[in-house]
């Protein structure tokens, strides 16, 4: 397994491995999924370089590690990296019951997390997002020691702000920070990117296509939980596609699809702020797949870069990311 720094160096690495394919909807939240489709999308994804898989142990209460463990089967689990969340409390029916970052709660999860994976070792392994209730010192020592012992590569942390990040990287490297970040959502950019970046780390970033309203799909089903989300309200839905009528009229004239202007423009955004970065999509089909693979070799011009910018300035994005409920949990956004 070549070292997490190398994978992720945008100036050493094959474009591919600059993508990495998130499984979280293969399990829940966007409705119904097809197993063979998902194993095959995982798959195809390796097959083409694309080596970041993105998952947590509470996706589908365990399905999601199964799902992929099944993908990995064959000799492909040595040309992953991957990258697992724990912490997050789910009930039977999958509601959320808050955090859990003690540390021997933390070791019990990776326990289970190498037995669905069927595996020996995770790559990144990373808190899903902050407890409030357990110091973060005490996790990422916990993290630390799990490193010594084999059974993690790097340490990783989720939506943390600058404060706990700081306090994190005291204990032990803080390898590979996840937060949300795309055309739409750039809060990242004011203080929590220069943070990683001067502690040395590096960012897989996830929502580039803000839950598929940049790719311009909408929920189909009841049991999509995008419907509780404040953009695809239907106020903010309707006000957003404005935004998102002017960003199709560009790609078009780019000869690119909606979705792969917008994947473009994270990737370039790696180079312009100087910070070593993942972009990790939801596909869950193959297809869609195949279309965000078609943005590895777009360079976007200076020019579409301001036309992008010229139609983010002209118009708000309404709505958080989240409820408002998620957000006040949020602890990279105080």
């Amino acid at each position: 397994m070549k070292p997490i720094n190398d994978l992720h160096s945008s100036a050493a690495l094959p474009p591919k491995s600059r993508l990495g394919l998130g499984c979280m909807g293969m399990s829940y939240l966007y409705g119904p999924s097809d197993e063979a489709q998902s194993i095959r999308t995982i798959q195809k994804a390796i097959d083409h370089g694309v080596e970041y898989i993105d998952t947590g142990d509470f996706y589908g209460s365990g399905h999601n590690e199964m799902l992929i463990a099944k993908a990995l089967e064959g000799g492909k689990r040595q040309k992953a990296i991957l990258s697992v969340k724990f912490g997050a409390l789910r009930g039977p029916d999958h509601s959320w019951l808050g955090m859990d970052a003690r540390p021997a709660s933390l070791k019990n999860a990776l326990a289970c997390s190498l037995q669905r994976l069927k595996t020996d070792y995770i790559d990144i392994y990373r808190l899903a997002r902050l407890d409030p209730n357990v110091p973060i010192e005490d996790t990422v020592g916990a993290m630390a020691d799990m490193v010594k012992a084999g059974y993690v590569r790097k340490i990783g942390l989720s939506e943390v702000g600058v404060e706990t990040l700081m306090r994190a990287s005291k204990v032990a490297p803080i390898e590979d920070l996840q937060m949300e970040y795309s055309i739409m959502s750039r809060s990242a950019e004011r203080a929590v990117f220069p943070a990683i970046k001067q502690l040395g780390g590096e960012v897989s970033v996830y929502g580039v296509l803000s839950r598929g309203l940049l790719a311009g799909t909408v929920p189909q089903s009841k049991d999509d939980y995008r419907i509780h989300l404040p953009r695809f309200e239907r106020a903010n839905f309707e006000q957003n596609q404005r935004i998102i009528s002017q960003l199709r009229e560009l790609a078009v004239g780019e000869h690119l699809s909606l979705s792969q202007l917008c994947v473009a423009w994270v990737l370039k955004q790696s180079g312009v702020l100087g910070l070593p970065m993942v972009a990790v999509l939801g596909c869950r089909r193959e297809t869609q797949l195949d279309e965000v693979l078609g943005a590895i070799s777009v360079d976007l011009s200076d020019e579409t870069l301001a036309n992008i910018q010229k139609i983010m300035s002209e118009n708000k994005v309404a709505g958080d990311r989240y409820a408002p409920m998620q957000m006040a949990h949020l602890d990279s956004e105080r």
